[in-house]
């Protein structure tokens, strides 16, 4: 039986004891991709952030995370797992405030904040499960042909991923399957489509 790890939706990261830093994910894509490994009969584990979509899970193993650290904690303990296939799917923070407010910020005066990039958790991935097949996740907004080839040209060099999905929220959903040659196995305007293409091409 193939086994498979999911990570899906947002990271946060604090800001102050009940502020944080986020993203517009809402785990759609990891729940879709899950789901249609899971219909296959694959094992399946889902490292799921705070999302706002809902999904039937059974048959999934579901290990919850809200933070950053919380994720990359998961991630390199799941990685020893030696799963088949690692999708990271996650929209991870690509930042977090340098220096975290301790208790509550008063809301009476501006505030600013000055923020430090978070490490590249696609980057480590294949050190730490190195027999893993991976794919990673691109999304950037109105994406062109020329685009999404050279953005993800660099998750296939520095990532070492051996497939990429690059795809775009807006204006529109659009997505795009890639090998490491730069060749599109498969696109769609539905991530469903996406999600069953994905893993069609790795069964």
């Amino acid at each position: 039986m193939m086994k498979v790890l999911v990570t899906c939706g947002p990271t946060w990261a604090a800001i102050d004891a009940v502020r944080v830093i986020s993203n517009r994910s809402t785990g759609e894509m990891g729940h879709l991709i899950a789901q249609e490994f899971r219909d296959k009969e694959a094992k399946v584990t889902l490292l799921q952030g705070p999302v706002t979509h809902q999904a039937d899970l059974k048959g999934v193993c579901v290990i919850k995370y809200s933070y950053f650290d919380e994720l990359a904690n998961l991630l390199k303990e799941e990685c020893v797992k030696r799963y088949d296939v690692i999708v990271h799917a996650a929209a991870v923070s690509d930042f977090r405030v340098k220096n975290k407010i301790k208790g509550k910020i008063s809301s009476e005066n501006d505030l600013n904040l000055q923020l430090s990039v978070t490490p590249k958790l696609i980057n480590v991935i294949k050190d730490w499960a190195p027999g893993s097949f991976i794919v990673g996740f691109k999304l950037e907004p109105n994406l062109t042909i020329k685009k999404f080839k050279s953005i993800t040209e660099k998750l296939f060099l520095e990532a070492q991923c051996n497939m990429v999905v690059a795809n775009q929220d807006s204006p529109s959903y659009m997505g795009y399957i890639l090998n490491a040659d730069l060749e599109i196995l498969s696109s769609s305007a539905h991530k469903k489509d996406i999600a069953k293409a994905l893993v069609r091409n790795l069964l």
